[in-house]
């Protein structure tokens, strides 16, 4: 196979993954706590015994935009948002997890656990309790739930010590194996963060992406029709 072909496929194997990711980004604009993802493009040289050394192009790394997004009041006792930089810990069945998806509510035992039922977690690690009589309750900056002017738990939020080597659960959970208590942000009562997308730039990649894939796709029938007529040629 020539080599061009070769440098080729790498490139439309990197570009069909970005398009799952756009896709994706797409399809959770109106996710709670959505972060967007991208694909990081790598070129390397690799060299074949006794012939010229390939450059080629890999899309295998994906990203995590972090940044912060719009927030929406909803009114809600339990709905928290983050202002600032951290995630919210929740407990999964395969472990701790993070999330800035901050939309809870109690359960029969009183813990605040969120859609997946996962239980929202303290600044020690434990459940967040908020007993069924409580009453209505009051949440502040630093994330002490209170009612009736006594304080029930304090909400932890957390962050990656490495964040390059936080990893997409699924949804909107993230893991690390090493975090720590993240400073300096504030938790919202009653506002839940947003999707971090930009529909109209992520459709905007989404044409780049589909055009430069369609490109490459007739650079392979043009290089496939070039040697289909050099054999031809030479096995007359």
């Amino acid at each position: 196979m020539e080599s061009g072909i070769y440098t080729n496929l790498t490139r439309q194997a990197g570009l069909m993954r970005e398009m799952q990711v756009v896709a994706h980004n797409i399809a959770n604009i109106s996710t709670t706590g959505f972060r967007r993802e991208g694909v990081i493009f790598s070129e390397h040289i690799t060299r074949m015994e006794d012939a010229p050394s390939l450059s080629m192009a890999s899309g295998n790394t994906r990203h995590m935009d972090l940044r912060q997004a719009g927030l929406s009041q909803t009114g809600a006792a339990f709905d928290f948002a983050i202002q600032g930089e951290g995630f919210f810990l929740v407990e999964t069945p395969q472990g701790q997890a993070m999330t800035r998806a901050g939309s809870f509510t109690p359960n029969a035992e009183g813990e605040l656990v969120n859609n997946d039922g996962h239980r929202l977690l303290d600044l020690g690690g434990a459940p967040v309790f908020v007993p069924p009589d409580a009453g209505p309750v009051a949440l502040s900056s630093d994330g002490t739930i209170s009612a009736k002017g006594q304080p029930l738990a304090q909400i932890g939020l957390w962050q990656p010590a490495d964040p390059l080597k936080m990893t997409h659960q699924g949804g909107t959970l993230f893991v690390s194996d090493d975090i720590e208590p993240s400073e300096g942000a504030t938790i919202l009562q009653g506002f839940l963060e947003e999707s971090n997308v930009n529909p109209i730039s992520e459709i905007a990649r989404m044409i780049a992406v589909q055009r430069a894939y369609e490109l490459g796709q007739g650079f392979m029938e043009k290089e496939d029709e070039r040697m289909r007529n050099v054999i031809q040629t030479l096995g007359q």
